[in-house]
């Protein structure tokens, strides 16, 4: 009985606190207290200054593009005859690569360059022969235009002297003439008074005999005078004969110098063909070693043993050089794009790299870093984005050492300050962030 009663003293305790715990009568309550509080907490913090931002998401690439990944080509086929490097290996400009053998049948002589110097030298060799052909040429012309000259001059002393002796026996015939005329008009008074019996037979055939020596005398001089004439037509003939002669002498010899230039025009052509060959095949032989175009480490090897071809122009390895500047390159939405300005900006979080952000309050984030836009295209790409590039702003922060090209980096370009109730209005209104312009010249300044 004394068991039972104890019990049941126990267990209306029990049920007592469980009462007094639940129902509030008599008790004063602290919910409108906290209620009061975090209401009043939440207004002061829609007034917390909010940094408006743009996110986007891009990869770390280099400012320049000479700086990023590129291809080792071959500018000639060829043969791998033996690799200097290995996948992974750093090299320094200029190191060899590797070293590749000839496989073109017009290039696998081993003495092609001696060959087409032997070549080079006959082609100069036969030049020079030409060359003193037309200084013979030449020589030979002004040698047949002096004797022509001296030809023509003494013709035309004996044209001179053949005319002098025309003159003179013209006036030799016209005194001759005036004689046969005085002798034909005395014979004709002769003749007239012989008949009349004034004069005898002896006188008259005395005068008679006369008259015929003058006749003679006169057909004398005019014999004469026709042969200084045609000795003077004789000279002048001689003269053109002669002026024929040598024009055909000197125009064969004309030709012949002609046909030398030529020959030398033609050997010029060869010498310079050669010479071109000479130099394509210097700088082929060259082509055989392949060199690193800059420091960097190689990596995707194309071919991977030895004896294996290559074509002109193909892919052997890639460099990814090493003393670089890096940037990031930004994927930007097109709503954004008018947002984003030669000079703002932008923060960072590097994959790899631990961070702790909050986008509207940049200072109070931590493991971020800062860059200024640089670049913005203007031509949408194939992604349906802009591309943007961004780089290092050394002031806030210096990016890592260690960033690998082709990293993931998520940014957030900063904007304006407004406060938070303004940004869930705008959040929930689907509102573009405010627009403002950066002081592109102050942060110019600043880089330099």
């Amino acid at each position: 009985m004394d068991n039972y009663q104890s019990e049941f003293e126990e267990t209306m305790g029990k049920s007592s606190k469980a009462y007094t715990s639940i129902y509030m009568y008599g008790k004063r309550s602290k919910i409108r207290a906290w209620f009061i509080g975090i209401f009043i907490t939440a207004i002061i913090v829609l007034f917390i200054p909010w940094t408006q931002n743009i996110r986007a998401i891009g990869k770390v690439t280099t400012l320049r593009q000479e700086d990023r990944p590129q291809e080792i080509n071959t500018i000639i086929a060829g043969k791998i005859v033996e690799w200097k490097v290995k996948e992974g290996d750093v090299v320094s400009k200029g190191d060899t690569i590797l070293i590749l053998s000839e496989i073109k049948d017009d290039y696998l002589d081993p003495n092609l360059l001696d060959r087409t110097k032997e070549q080079l030298a006959a082609e100069s060799e036969a030049a020079g022969y030409y060359q003193d052909k037309v200084f013979a040429s030449e020589s030979q012309i002004d040698a047949l235009q002096q004797e022509q000259n001296l030809k023509l001059k003494s013709l035309d002393n004996k044209l001179m002297q053949a005319e002098r002796k025309a003159d003179s026996d013209s006036i030799k015939l016209s005194a001759a003439a005036n004689e046969l005329s005085v002798a034909d008009r005395q014979l004709d008074a002769a003749i007239d008074m012989y008949d009349k019996g004034i004069i005898a037979l002896t006188e008259f055939e005395r005068r008679k005999v006369q008259h015929q020596n003058v006749r003679a005398k006169w057909i004398s001089a005019q014999n004469d005078y026709n042969n200084s004439k045609q000795e003077l037509l004789i000279i002048q003939l001689e003269q053109n004969a002669t002026r024929q002669s040598y024009a055909e002498k000197m125009a064969k010899v004309r030709g012949e110098l002609f046909a030398s230039q030529s020959q030398i025009s033609g050997a010029t052509g060869k010498i310079a063909k050669l010479n071109n060959q000479f130099d394509n095949y210097r700088i082929r032989q060259g082509q055989y070693v392949v060199l690193a175009p800059q420091s960097g480490q190689i990596i995707k090897a194309k071919k991977s043993g030895l004896l294996e071809i290559v074509k002109e122009g193909e892919m052997i390895a890639e460099i990814v050089p090493t003393e670089i500047e890096k940037a990031v390159e930004l994927w930007v939405e097109p709503m954004d794009m008018q947002l984003i300005n030669i000079g703002q900006e932008v923060r960072f979080v590097f994959d790899g790299f631990p961070a702790l952000v909050f986008t509207g309050w940049p200072k109070a984030s931590f493991g971020i870093f800062s860059g200024y836009v640089t670049a913005v295209e203007r031509n949408i790409s194939t992604n349906g984005k802009f591309r943007v590039l961004v780089k290092e702003n050394a002031e806030y922060r210096p990016w890592p050492t260690g960033l690998p090209l082709g990293g993931g980096a998520q940014s957030f370009a900063l904007l304006n300050d407004v406060p938070i109730w303004y940004e869930i209005w705008r959040q929930i209104n689907g509102f573009p962030p405010d627009f403002y312009q950066m002081d592109v010249s102050v942060k110019s300044d600043k880089k330099k």
